[in-house]
């Protein structure tokens, strides 16, 4: 008898981190957890930030990446359904992902239905975050005249830029409480959780985005899961049709 197919769910791989010691590595970790579930995988939703960086000009993307988008490729080709979320580290990509690969490009939030249950997902920035530097610095990237104009800049100029800034940003919160449950009444992702699901009947609530693997249940018995990162976690969700999951890769290799 056939195993029945599942949908899984990843998140914020930062893809060309420059922490990384071997960028290579962690692209091929990722495309062997691919390898590993697609012969059960019914579709695969990526929530944002798969990549450190990526601005898309008319002609060009950035440099690298190939293992992973050839895979991303290869699911589709076959028939599997890629959704990839835009995150605030890979807020710009515009149309190739679609018109090359066939991949849904989801700007903003989902709401989907799988066997009688709904799923909220989103990658979660800007979702009750309550720093006025992160609101405005997300508005100003996703505004079609500045888009338009940075993309006037050449690449050798604005790759470099970017990843610094990410390396940067990244440096600033190692150490503190940026990637640490801040507990359910401090979590904003959860606050936000809570208050959407007063006014609408979801089953689940999936983020990536704070980098914590988090699997928590409401007062109303409904779930939230924050799935965690692939730059040290390796976590991911599962739902088989009947029960969601966290995983985690790296202890299924070992």
């Amino acid at each position: 008898m056939a195993e029945e197919k599942k949908i899984y769910f990843a998140s914020d791989a930062h893809l060309g981190l420059s922490i990384f010691e071997d960028r290579k590595t962690a692209e091929k970790r990722l495309v062997r957890w691919m390898d590993s579930i697609q012969p059960t995988c019914k579709a695969l939703y990526f929530l944002g930030d798969m990549f450190d960086y990526w601005f898309e000009y008319k002609y060009v993307i950035p440099k690298g990446f190939v293992r992973f988008i050839g895979k991303m490729a290869e699911f589709i080709d076959a028939g599997i359904p890629v959704y990839l979320f835009t995150g605030n580290h890979d807020i710009w990509m515009f149309s190739y992902f679609q018109e090359e690969l066939g991949a849904i490009v989801c700007e903003h939030d989902v709401i989907e239905t799988f066997n009688g249950k709904k799923f909220y997902m989103a990658h979660g920035d800007g979702l009750g975050d309550p720093s006025r530097s992160f609101r405005f610095l997300r508005a100003f990237f996703r505004n079609k005249p500045c888009q338009f104009m940075y993309r006037w800049i050449h690449p050798d100029v604005t790759m470099p830029f970017g990843l610094s800034w990410s390396k940067f940003n990244r440096k600033k919160k190692r150490g503190n409480k940026a990637e640490q449950y801040l507990g359910q009444d401090k979590e904003y992702l959860v606050q936000f959780a809570q208050e959407h699901s007063k006014k609408n009947d979801i089953d689940f609530y999936i983020f990536g985005h704070r980098h914590i693997d988090l699997d928590i249940t409401l007062e109303k018995g409904n779930r939230v899961v924050i799935l965690g990162e692939w730059i040290q976690k390796f976590t991911y969700a599962v739902w088989d049709g009947e029960k969601l999951e966290v995983k985690h890769f790296e202890k299924e290799e070992s």
